[in-house]
């Protein structure tokens, strides 16, 4: 965790949200968070993994969730193209965290794939209780529903991709003060580093992709997402 947090810096990432995906990899984004300045935690349970959580998983997730370093809950949401989980599974852990983030009053950081429409009716009873980001951002064409709903909107490495022309769109039509931009590594690298694993420093490429397609400078968007950032995570 040292080397990619000293590789971002000199990137030019100050901050960083690692983000866990059960209670285990949780625990380890808050202790990152602890050893290294600039570096701040999600905790949550992903939807593939929905099949095992239950009481006791609930119960630690809201533990987690409540330390400082903690700044959002999530990833949560639904995922229909691998159906990894149950969907009724998928559907309940959803609920927790929804329920939970606004208990602890932080973000929710929700992933969806091949699932928008429930995604967007189960996020429809939060009625703006608690700030949405939509990671890794793959439902372009529910883009305006998104939008009227108040929602931020984060773009990976895969805006990039040449075949991804509807995403690059969407990019350029989200209001700049809900724009922001992450890697999902080791996943999703961009694609002047494609076919290698991402890593947070690699997050420059995708912010000066959507900067060239918003015909704006590096530096206005880099001040936009830094804002936004700070906004949502209060960091």
């Amino acid at each position: 965790m040292a080397a990619l947090v000293a590789a971002a810096e000199r990137a030019g990432v100050a901050r960083l949200l690692t983000v866990g995906t059960d209670p285990a990899s949780s625990r380890a984004a808050l202790a990152a968070a602890s050893a290294h300045d600039g570096v701040f935690a999600a905790v949550g349970h992903h939807p593939s993994g929905a099949g095992g959580f239950g009481p006791d998983e609930h119960a630690q997730l809201r533990e987690l969730a409540a330390d400082p370093r903690c700044r959002a809950v999530g990833e949560t949401g639904l995922d229909f193209f691998r159906d990894r989980a149950p969907r009724d599974a998928q559907e309940r852990a959803f609920r927790a965290h929804r329920e939970l983030a606004a208990e602890v009053g932080k973000p929710l950081i929700v992933h969806t794939r091949a699932a928008e429409g429930a995604t967007l009716d189960a996020l429809a009873d939060l009625d703006g209780a608690v700030p949405v980001l939509l990671h890794c951002f793959s439902m372009p064409d529910h883009l305006d529903e998104c939008l009227e709903r108040d929602y931020r909107v984060s773009f990976a490495g895969n805006v990039t991709y040449p075949g991804a022309a509807a995403l690059a769109d969407a990019a350029c039509r989200v209001p700049l003060e809900r724009l922001l931009v992450e890697t999902d590594a080791p996943y999703l690298a961009p694609q002047a580093v494609r076919g290698r694993p991402n890593a947070p420093a690699n997050v420059v490429h995708t912010a000066r992709f959507v900067a060239e397609r918003r015909g704006i400078s590096y530096s206005e968007l880099e001040a936009a997402v830094d804002r936004n950032a700070f906004e949502l995570f209060g960091w």
